[in-house]
């Protein structure tokens, strides 16, 4: 006994154990099978469900009669962990296609416990069947269970990649596994694009399965990450709930969240946000329920009035599960080793799979129905030389002796004789005379069949191809969760985080736009402003990060932009075009902007056209919790576009210009209010004239710039008049070659003006070297109209 001990260091055995009992639970418990995407505990339920006739078409069983028979036969594990494992089969909210169908309370989303075994009943789902489909013709390898007793799979064949489809997830010693699920169809799309190609690029894949399509939807945001993770098996997205934001009445608002993150545990994301609230964390959240029923999901975040939901939103997106990191880490038991696997590998190994579950199949059918040909051959045979048959038979002494004679004298083999000496006698009416013909003929075809996808790879492609796509028909689904190209940048809502801090917003003739520092405007002159080649500076404002931009367009939209998502650039920079803030078509372009720190404010928006019309509406109108896009400010004819738009507060007159030299002054008074999806009132009337200028009438004179070149100063003296009328000649009419004015406004004499012509020629001028004029005159020419090029606009700067 005494040499039976062994003296070993501790790190020793403990190593060699701990390596052995690691390669257990790697291979034989937390990891899937690349082939068929199951552990081996789910591919024993299934199994055993299979085994016992528990299917798709036949009646519900109880639970617990499947758990014992799993434990008995094939899994020496407690109860627990395989009725977990099956009820996580059941879940649809975990698989995107559940693999058994349960009666009973099979848990829920919000992480309640199911009812005990004995409670629940279970059979197969249908598509759990295309798992196991063919078991029976010796597709896959059986290996004997834990005691002997009996046979199990290794693998199941698979009739679709159920790795793909249902994901998984699990950990073990040195590994752990996180899968996300995919849609069916798409899968399909994959493996059959590989199969088609087999050095086919990730992009192509993505074309097909752009990334994974998860049980509870919700939205997938970055396609990068999912591209890396497809590549190498790692890789990171966000997912986000589904949300929308509903209006209420009382002006009041409520996020609504109708899709969760995969796997978020609902009642702990309910709980969260009304720890939020309770703490006031985040204000502007009146109240948080829970509203789910059987029609679905459904997570109600009432705000008070007032509230900004985006903010608000985007903090609940930041600071709860609304918005998740997922990790992916794809790894399988592939070749009996753990690998992590991109989705080449995973597809290739699958399409390995099917190759070989397709040739064994057809290898056993085959075998199969060349024994029954034999045998049909030999009662075919019989049958012509019957008496005969039935001679030798009854002068033998027995039924051996009867099959020795049979292959003695009419050589038959012995499997043949069997099959005569059994023959009933039914079987010699002409009726199965001819069904063995038939049966001949059935044969015949099939092992040519059969021989030809054993013995032609391109027919064996062919017959996994139409499995495939016959199950991409019956069970193909349409795609829940919606995938985004880029991770959203979060800005948590101005009201809980902004500072108050005091910024220069400048916006260029082109669209650029961007908020400064004063620091660093302080250090430049205003003329140093980043811009484009041929671009100018268009107007800048002070304002505070905490308010609100409102960026008007040619074609009536106005961009509502809180100062805070304006990209913080240096003066000397060039700015970001507004379009990549808010989307903005290319015919559409800005002329102006206004900053509003309170939409409450006594004001009004005076917006004006170049057909003469003119519109006044409320500020607060203006205000919006949906600023992804542009927003019609005002209704316009198709030829018809803004050329002036400014904000108002109190009394106000208004000065219009038109192109053939009118003016008109009158009173804002006249104007009434109107709501934003309005056209407006006739500002001017107009005859074969269009409007070139408006401008709320303030101290200075007005400037005013003709296409020959000429510019004229005159005393902002006119008198007022009634809103609609023609107005006052500004020019001296001429018959040959009139002037036309392209431009006019307010000026002061410490200003200049720029006239640029349709030669791209410029010139800059002080606004007091122009002298004072009388109306009846059409100024000085200032350039030569020959050379410079007719001028096509005027602006004033500093």
């Amino acid at each position: 006994m005494a040499e039976q001990i062994q003296i070993l260091p501790l790190e020793e055995v403990i190593g060699d154990r701990f390596a052995r009992y690691s390669k257990y639970i790697i291979q034989d418990r937390a990891i899937p099978d690349v082939r068929d995407g199951l552990k081996p505990v789910q591919r024993r339920i299934l199994f055993a469900m299979h085994q016992e006739g528990n299917t798709f078409e036949k009646n519900f069983r109880k639970s617990a009669k499947t758990v014992g028979n799993v434990i008995g036969n094939y899994h020496p594990h407690g109860d627990t962990s395989v009725y977990d494992a099956m009820v996580r089969m059941s879940q649809d909210w975990k698989l995107r296609h559940v693999l058994i169908e349960m009666h009973g309370n099979n848990g829920s989303i919000d992480n309640d416990p199911p009812a005990a075994m004995r409670y629940t009943e279970a059979k197969l789902s249908k598509l759990a069947d295309l798992l196991l489909k063919d078991i029976q013709y010796e597709t896959v390898d059986y290996v004997q269970n834990f005691d002997d007793t009996a046979m199990e799979p290794v693998v199941l064949p698979a009739k679709y990649p159920n790795l793909l489809v249902n994901g998984s997830t699990g950990i073990s010693a040195g590994y752990a596994t996180d899968i996300p699920t995919h849609n069916l169809k798409e899968v399909i799309d994959a493996t059959l694009l590989v199969m088609d190609n087999p050095k086919v690029d990730i992009d192509r894949l993505m074309e097909v399965m752009p990334g994974p399509d998860f049980a509870t939807g919700g939205i997938i945001q970055g396609k990068a990450g999912i591209k890396q993770a497809y590549e190498t098996g790692k890789g990171k997205i966000v997912i986000r709930g589904k949300v929308a934001i509903e209006e209420l009445r009382g002006g009041r608002s409520q996020i609504v969240v109708t899709e969760v993150p995969y796997e978020v545990n609902k009642s702990v994301l309910v709980k969260r946000i009304d720890e939020l609230r309770a703490d006031k964390k985040v204000d502007g959240i009146l109240e948080v329920r829970d509203e789910s029923d059987r029609e679905g999901l459904r997570i109600a975040v009432e705000l008070k009035k007032g509230a900004n939901a985006e903010g608000i939103l985007n903090y609940l997106y930041k600071n709860t599960e609304l918005q998740i990191n997922y990790n992916f880490n794809m790894v399988a038991i592939s070749d009996r080793r753990p690998k992590q696997l991109g989705i080449r590998e995973m597809l290739d190994s699958y399409i390995s799979h099917q190759y070989e579950v397709v040739t064994r199949r057809s290898d056993y059918q085959l075998q199969n129905a060349q024994r029954r040909m034999h045998i049909v051959e030999g009662l075919i045979k019989t049958l012509s030389i019957l008496d005969a048959v039935i001679a030798v038979i009854r002068e033998s002494t027995n039924k051996q002796n009867a099959k020795e004679n049979l292959v003695h004298q009419f050589d038959f083999t012995m499997e043949q004789a069997e099959a005569i000496v059994n023959l009933q006698l039914y079987r010699l009416t002409n009726t199965d005379i001819i069904a063995l013909e038939k049966e001949h003929q059935d044969l015949t075809a099939k092992i040519k069949e059969l021989a030809d996808i054993l013995a032609n790879p391109k027919k064996l492609k062919q017959v996994i191809r139409k499995e495939l796509k016959q199950v991409q028909k019956e069970y193909g689904e349409e795609r829940l969760s919606q995938i985004e190209d880029k991770v959203a940048e979060l800005k948590i809502a101005k009201e809980i985080t902004v500072p108050n801090e005091e910024v220069m917003v400048s916006l260029t003739r082109d669209g650029y736009i961007k908020r400064t520092s004063f620091r660093s405007f302080g250090a430049s002159a205003v003329d140093e402003v980043g811009v484009k080649e041929g671009d100018s500076l268009l107007t800048h404002v002070q304002t505070n990060l905490q308010h609100t931009l409102l960026v008007f367009t040619s074609k009536g939209h106005y961009l509502y932009i809180p100062v805070v998502k304006l990209p913080d650039i240096k003066w000397k920079d060039l700015g970001t075009h507004v379009s990549q803030i808010v989307p903005l078509k290319e015919q559409d372009y800005v002329i102006g902007m206004e900053t509003v720190e309170s939409f409450d404010d006594e004001a009004v928006v005076i917006s004006a056209t170049k057909q003469g019309l003119i519109k006044k509406t409320i500020l607060k109108d203006y205000q919006t919790s949906r600023f992804a896009r542009p927003i019609v400010g005002i209704k316009l004819k198709t030829d018809d576009e803004v050329i002036f738009t400014q904000k108002v507060t109190g009394d106000a007159s208004i000065v219009v210009v038109t192109k053939n030299g009118y003016s008109l002054v009158y009173s804002l008074d006249e104007v009434s209010v109107q709501g934003l999806k309005a056209a407006g009132v006739k500002s001017i009337n107009l005859k074969e004239d269009e409007v070139v200028a408006t401008e709320i009438l303030t101290e200075g004179d007005l400037l005013i710039a003709t296409q020959r070149g000429a510019v004229k100063r005159m005393k902002l003296n006119f008198e007022q008049s009634k809103r609609a009328n023609r107005g006052l000649l500004l020019l001296k009419e001429l018959k040959s070659h009139p002037h036309r004015i392209v431009n006019a406004a307010i000026v002061q004499p410490e200003q200049h003006y720029t006239l640029i012509s349709d030669k791209d020629e410029q010139v800059t001028n002080p606004v007091k070297s122009v002298r004072l004029t009388e109306r009846y005159t059409n100024g000085s020419f200032i350039v030569d109209e020959n050379k410079f090029g007719q001028v096509t606009a005027m602006r004033v700067t500093e």
